[in-house]
């Protein structure tokens, strides 16, 4: 045994082998063969494989079983042979390692499409894939590679199907799950790498990244952005390149030159685990091996987020030296902001009127959505640096992952930086679909929790890539919170890996009800941040009843619809709305740091009316 598998990968860049498939292939298996029964056959050709990646220098061996489960056996009558083959595969690979590389059980896609998009439940999937990791485990496996999975539904139920192995069987295996992209950083079942590694950590990954699909240079796109989402160690096992047709063969042709030039900066954008899929032969392991151990990997960060140069020298802003408002929350003071929407046309004026009217009334900032609801509209970034220049108010600025891939969103919150605008809430926007242009493209590169991490990284003078980029930003990071979210432990979850990720203050969807919040705080304790309270003055009956009915997670007590629906009947609805938004602020202002009122029919005017109820405000002026 090499020792533990984490413990190294924490320490070096460690070398896994090539591809099995077009290995076995180019030693004349035809490509309709059961390549898995290989094992029990032919196994003096999976020795010579294994042997070849060993003798390049490779640390990790896959098993020859990438697709040895009861589905994809099944059309060879094969599927009731699924350990004696897995048995065989772990046996060859332990054997030929020698105790020098660890042996990896691999485990591909079932073949068959979930539900809804199949016929194949989940809980048959994760019953063969449990039946295929079980064998590995019985023979010795000293990790498991999950791998090529175009789908992250299946590569998710293949994860707990490992997560339930190893813990019957009492063991700590490292489990590395790999998503098979398209050149467009998405899987390739259209989901984005970002969010899909994120999904994967979540699910209980040890290392999450990509294989097969495309060559090392499209590879490197999805790991940057794999990078920006999770905090975990990643792998990549590109292809050499795009396969030729060569007197009736497929052949890769690409070079193990080429091959190495994009894994030096794989490895420098935080990958841990490289090694190589289909196409790539001993020769550009042999090149990958001599190239890692020239860069010195064990000087190289485990994720891009701490990658090397002179960062000691930079000196990364605390939260309190940020912006006017992160001061004042470090001081413990009560904050209020107040939401101001974009206009629909250019012409800024009523806003930047009902801004200077926040300002002079004393209100510390005014929030900036960033298309809500998936509305077009004047840009909140211009928006936000008009109202700071001209009314002389500090601004949050709602940044959304809806409309912008990750390099526009680089670019954005550069420029944000430069204009001063340095209160940036992070929120991964409202579908197209919901918007008035429902047949809109939507990039969602990564969620908020990525979004998070690309800010932080800019904090700490590092790029999406995780390249030096000298002066680093000090942006305060704000994300949001829905207390009274319908599925409140994944609400809870994904708060505290925004907070693990660099977020310093946060803002709550409406609360009605003390209980609600009390709830959520009790959850998130160990994760606090400052919080702004969400208020939210109801115009009327009919909005009362929509927010209630329609709205996921806002939940209005009986209490307050029924004094709406009076209140609507006596013809005073607007006053009831910010009397009853008034008493939820007071009776919840021991539990926040500050307020933050959504007033979108009411606008400036009723926001303050909600506002005078703090003494820090109290009545206007004579």
């Amino acid at each position: 045994m090499p020792g533990d598998f984490l413990a190294a990968l924490g320490e070096r860049v460690l070398v896994c082998d090539g591809g099995m498939g077009t290995s076995l292939y180019a030693r004349g298996v035809q490509i309709n063969a059961c390549f898995d029964e290989l094992n029990l056959s032919q196994p003096h050709l999976v020795r010579e494989v294994h042997r070849g990646f060993l003798s390049a220098g490779a640390d990790v061996l896959e098993t020859n079983t990438y697709l040895c489960n009861r589905f994809k056996l099944g059309p060879h009558g094969l599927d009731g042979r699924v350990r004696e083959i897995i048995l065989a595969g772990v046996r060859l690979a332990r054997d030929e390692s020698r105790g020098s590389a660890w042996v990896a059980g691999a485990v591909g896609p079932l073949g068959a499409a979930l539900e809804p998009y199949g016929r194949l439940a989940a809980a048959a999937a994760r019953e063969a894939f449990r039946e295929s990791i079980d064998a590995m485990i019985e023979g010795g496996v000293d990790l498991l590679v999950l791998e090529t999975f175009g789908h992250v539904e299946e590569l998710l139920v293949a994860v707990a199907a490992a997560r339930e192995a190893r813990a019957a069987a009492g063991l700590s295996l490292p489990i590395v799950a790999q998503l098979a992209c398209d050149r467009d950083g998405m899987t390739l079942g259209k989901t984005p790498v970002g969010c899909a590694a994120a999904m994967l950590r979540d699910a209980g990954a040890d290392v999450v990244g990509a294989n097969c699909g495309v060559g090392p240079r499209p590879m490197l796109r999805c790991i940057q952005e794999m990078a920006v989402a999770v905090r975990a160690p990643l792998s990549a096992q590109p292809n050499a390149g795009l396969p030729e047709e060569v007197d009736g063969r497929l052949m890769y042709v690409s070079t193990p030159e080429y091959f190495v030039t994009y894994a030096k900066r794989l490895i420098r954008s935080g990958v841990r685990l490289i090694g190589g899929c289909c196409g790539t032969g001993p020769a550009h392991i042999k090149a990958l091996a001599q190239t890692v151990r020239a860069l010195n990997p064990g000087r190289v960060a485990v994720a891009a987020a701490a990658v090397r140069g002179a960062m000691p020298e930079i000196r990364v802003l605390p939260a309190a030296e940020k912006s006017n408002l992160a001061a004042k929350l470090a001081r413990g003071r009560f904050v209020t902001s107040v939401e101001l929407l974009p206009p629909r046309g250019n012409n800024p004026e009523k806003v930047r009127a009902a801004a200077a009217l926040l300002r002079s009334a004393g209100v510390d900032a005014v929030n900036i959505p960033d298309g809500p609801r998936a509305s077009a509209r004047m840009s909140p970034m211009c928006l936000a640096s008009i109202l700071q220049r001209e009314a002389g108010i500090e601004t949050v600025l709602h940044y959304t992952c809806r409309d912008r891939n990750l390099l526009g969103m680089q670019s954005d919150l550069l420029g944000a930086q430069a204009l001063g605008l340095r209160n940036i809430l992070a929120v991964t926007g409202d579908p197209p679909k919901l918007g008035n242009y429902p047949d809109a493209t939507a990039v969602y590169d990564v969620d908020s929790i990525g979004l998070v991490r690309l800010i932080a990284n800019l904090n700490r003078g590092l790029d999406v890539a995780g390249n030096p980029l000298g002066e680093p930003c000090g942006l305060h990071i704000g994300v949001g919170a829905n207390p009274g979210a319908l599925n409140l432990e994944e609400e809870v979850r994904r708060f505290k890996r925004k907070v693990d990720d660099g977020a310093e203050f946060f803002l709550t969807q409406p609360v009605f009800d003390r209980g609600v919040l009390e709830r959520f705080l009790a959850k998130t304790a160990p994760h606090r941040i400052p919080m702004l309270i969400g208020i939210l003055p109801i115009a009327s009956a009919r909005v009362a009843e929509f927010l209630h009915n329609e709205v996921p997670g806002m939940q209005l007590p009986d209490r307050i619809r029924k004094a709406m629906h009076d209140a609507d009947a006596r013809g005073y609805a607007a006053e009831a709305g910010i009397e009853i938004a008034r008493e939820a602020l007071l009776g919840m202002r021991d539990l926040a740091q500050g307020a933050y009122v959504m007033s979108p029919a009411g606008g400036a005017k009723a926001s303050l009316a909600v506002l005078r109820a703090l003494p820090e405000l109290g009545p206007p002026s004579p």
